[in-house]
């Protein structure tokens, strides 16, 4: 699987194959992922302003 459909995945972006058997340890694996992207993007976009306003 290519790291744009994972994240695309994670993200709610594009649906899961729905043949894949989830467990519950996967759904928190995914959880942790989905937030610490988000995260991730919020602090690029955070530091690309402070950068534009300086």
């Amino acid at each position: 699987m290519s790291i744009v459909k994972q994240v695309a995945e994670y993200l709610y972006l594009r649906k899961r194959d729905p043949n894949e058997k989830p467990t519950q340890w996967m759904k928190y694996m995914h959880g942790i992922n989905r937030l610490s992207i988000i995260l991730f993007l919020l602090a690029m976009l955070f530091i690309g302003i402070r950068f534009l306003l300086r």
